[in-house]
């Protein structure tokens, strides 16, 4: 499990899976409930997000590789999907409100820490 913070700090997440994998990426939120407080998802490599399958709404964050937001996108909903954002290497699912929770915008700035709080990004 992962943790990802804004650059100021704030919280987006302190339960982040990783999805790295072909089809741990396709499989997503697929099959899921929904998403707690504080739960995440992060799908690396990832460019897009569609939403074929899951049965709940989710903000997602697209994020270069130095941890830049490229783009966010609130309240995406089941059997919808985003653009494509060849500028983005990672996309983090998040419960739908996050973003506008904390504030997240384009060209902000987001860290991923391992449980041990060792920044990766």
């Amino acid at each position: 499990m992962y943790t990802v913070r804004h650059a100021t700090g704030q919280l987006l997440a302190d339960r982040v899976e990783i999805a790295d994998g072909t089809w741990s990426r396709l499989r997503g939120l697929i099959g899921k409930p929904s998403l707690d407080a504080g739960e995440g998802l992060l799908l690396t490599p990832c460019q897009a997000v569609n939403m074929y399958g899951v049965r709940f709404a989710v903000d997602v964050v697209f994020m270069d590789e130095s941890g830049r937001v490229v783009a966010t996108y609130e309240h995406l909903g089941p059997g919808t999907r985003t653009r494509v954002h060849r500028d983005a290497y990672q996309a983090l699912e998040l419960p739908a409100g996050t973003v506008n929770r904390t504030g997240t915008h384009a060209g902000d700035r987001v860290r991923l820490e391992d449980q041990h709080h060792d920044a990766l990004s």
